[in-house]
Formats: structure tokens, C-alpha cells, sequence
């Protein structure tokens, strides 16, 4: 198939498909579903009686089982529904839906993405994205650099043109980036303050279970590679808080190295809970019990700072901890927000300025 035209505005997601030599003798549901992967056939079937799936140029209604043929153009338009509110202990959040704009100039933006903002469209996850958010400002592609899972908050980089995201990817895909995280953890163990972590890293199990990362030996055959240094800034009541700075950058990589050394992260559903109480919190189904082992409704990671060259120089783009992580803060422990600001700035410049000598 190709793609034509992608719009988005904040109530409709509209995308135009044409019909290339290998679609030709599909089904109109098949062929939708090939771009939609994540919606099931039924929901696709839905769509198409709803007209929001039609052939252009048929003046008939399109039915499911109707017979796609060569060069015929799909419109696909999506309405903004529920499918990407979020609830917690039964009541739906209000979700920070504007990123703070750390920097800009005319090849790079770089945000403080609120947590539950997806990077780019994927899945049923269409409208509440960084990318889609700044393209209806600008009415100019964006494009994503990086990722961040939807619940982690904080630095995230975009390019304004092709160039610029060729040229920041590699500097990702070349280890050239310092990440920093800032986190709250539950403790189940002692750990020292500094310590790293190498277990290598992947599923176990193909199917919805692949979301469950395992850590194998450093010496296993299992997983990839994956390395991450931690630091421990504070503790109270048995909860850490601290830095980690990812060497690598694998899926759950900073969640499943803490809970290995005994630091699962705060509102973690699966680390600091299971896997079968991720799926509840998936399908609506939590118990009391779940919300109070929790206590927030997204694990308590946030991208705090981001090292990376850029225009001839090494640039640091730093944000603060995030409104929800502070509250929580705030309410449960001791310690002040802003010397702990201070103590997190003066880590990231002692990690940063050793960086810069190794590289």
C-alpha cells in the first residue's frame, strides 16, 4: 500500500492509502487492517459500517468483504474517542496534555513530555502524542528522534526535518548520548548508594506476555546486552530515590535493573507488581489492593536530563522532576524539592563531565 496523505487535527486522525499491485484482490477489511495492525477485525468491520473506512471512488457504501483493485484509494478517518483516557481508583485522570518546550530552534525541538504522552502515533494510541501534538501547531511533519514509554515523562528530542533525524538517531545508535533518569523506588533491600547493573535483558514468552521483560546472567545467551549505572541521592521509610544512567537502551531496561537489585520502581505494575496485575490495570479489573501497593497511577520514572552534540558543541538539556513525581514527594517524605534539584545537579554534571572524557 501507499500512503498519501496523514492529517491529524485534535478530533479526527484522516490518512489516505493507495492500492498497490499486491493489495489488489484483498478484502477492503484485510487491507485496513494491514496498516491498522492494532485494531481487530471486528473493530475494523465496525469502522467500515460507520463510513469512517471508504473507497473513494465507489459511490456505493463499502462493505468489509468488498474486493480492493489496482490504484484505488482507502480513506480512513478516526474519530477521537475514549480509547486513550486513562483511570485511576475508578475516576479518569486529567492528563497533562501540553509538553514544556525546553528548546527550539529551526532542526531541533526538544520537550518535557508529560507522562502518558506517547513519542509518535502507535496502536490505538493516535492523538495524545508528541509528535501529533506539534504537527497540528505547525501543520509541518515532526519527526521522533528517540522514544520514551508512554508513562515515563521528562526529555524527549524531535526533529523538524529528515536531516536533523538522521543525524541525531545516529548519534543515539553510536552511544554518543548521556541519559539521566531520575526515579523513586520501593526498597526490598539494602543496596549501596552507587552500583551497576549488566543482566542481559528480553521476553521470555512470545504472545501478550513478550511486555514482561526478563534479566538473564550477564553471561547467558539469553537477551541483549544491556548495562545501567544507579545512584541513590536519598532515602526515608523505605523508599530510594536516586539517578540512573542507562548505558544502553533496551526495553524496561532502567525498571527491570532496579527491581533486580532490589529497587522496583514506584507505581511499577509489572516490577513492583506482576504481570497478571498489569493486565488487570489493563482491563479495568484492579483491586484496592493493587491502587495500594501502587500509590501513583504510572511507574516513577522520569527522563531528566540529555546529553548529546549538537551544532559542533555537547549539549545538556535538562528538566525538572515531574508535577506528579513532586507531589508525591512532597506529601510522603522529608526531604525539600529544591535541595533535591541541587543534588541532582551536581550528580548529572560529575557523570556528564567523566563522560566527556571517556568519549
Amino acid at each position: 500500500m501507499l500512503l498519501l496523505e496523514k492529517k491529524f487535527s485534535p478530533q479526527n486522525y484522516t490518512v489516505r492509502l493507495q492500492v498497490e499491485v499486491d493489495d489488489v484482490g484483498l478484502r477492503l477489511d484485510q487491507f485496513v487492517q494491514n496498516f491498522l495492525a492494532s485494531f481487530s477485525r471486528q473493530e475494523v468491520k465496525k469502522r467500515i459500517s460507520r463510513k469512517e473506512i471508504i473507497i473513494d471512488s465507489r459511490s456505493h457504501a463499502a462493505k468489509p468483504s468488498s474486493i480492493l483493485q489496482l490504484s484505488e484509494t482507502i480513506q480512513i478517518q478516526i474519530p477521537k474517542s475514549t480509547q486513550e483516557d486513562e483511570y485511576w481508583r475508578g475516576e479518569k485522570l486529567k492528563l497533562e496534555l501540553d509538553p514544556e518546550v525546553l528548546f527550539e530552534d529551526d532542526q531541533l525541538l526538544v520537550i518535557s513530555k508529560p507522562a502518558y504522552m506517547s513519542t509518535h502515533p502507535t496502536g490505538k494510541h493516535i492523538f495524545n502524542c508528541a509528535t501529533v501534538y506539534f504537527e497540528s501547531q505547525t501543520n509541518k511533519t515532526v519527526h521522533s528522534i528517540h522514544r520514551l514509554d508512554r508513562e515515563t515523562s521528562g526529555v524527549l528530542l524531535l526533529a523538524k526535518n529528515p536531516k536533523c533525524a538522521q543525524v541525531m538517531t545516529d548519534h543515539f545508535e553510536r552511544d554518543r548520548v548521556g541519559k539521566a533518569y531520575f526515579f523513586i523506588a520501593v526498597e526490598k533491600r539494602d543496596v549501596p548508594d552507587d552500583f551497576e547493573v549488566k543482566a542481559r535483558l528480553g521476553p521470555k514468552e512470545e504472545g501478550l506476555k513478550r511486555v514482561h521483560i526478563h534479566a538473564f546472567p550477564e553471561d547467558s545467551k539469553n537477551g541483549k546486552h544491556a548495562h545501567t549505572k544507579f545512584k541513590v541521592l536519598y532515602r526515608e521509610n523505605g523508599y530510594a530515590l536516586g539517578l540512573a544512567f542507562p548505558q544502553t537502551g533496551r526495553q524496561h531496561q532502567i525498571r527491570v535493573h532496579a527491581m533486580t537489585h532490589g529497587l522496583p520502581l514506584l507505581g511499577d505494575k509489572i516490577y513492583l507488581g506482576s504481570f497478571q496485575m498489569f493486565q488487570r490495570f489493563k482491563d479495568r479489573l484492579s483491586r484496592d489492593s493493587d491502587y495500594d501497593l501502587m500509590q501513583i497511577s504510572r511507574h516513577a520514572l522520569h527522563s531528566i536530563a540529555l546529553s548529546i552534540p549538537y551544532q559542533g558543541k555537547r549539549e545538556l538539556f535538562r528538566s525538572h522532576i515531574s508535577t506528579d513525581l513532586r507531589s508525591w514527594i512532597q506529601k510522603n517524605l522529608s526531604c525539600k524539592i529544591l535541595g533535591l534539584e541541587n543534588l541532582i545537579e551536581r550528580e548529572l554534571q560529575a557523570y556528564l563531565s567523566q563522560s566527556d572524557k571517556t568519549e
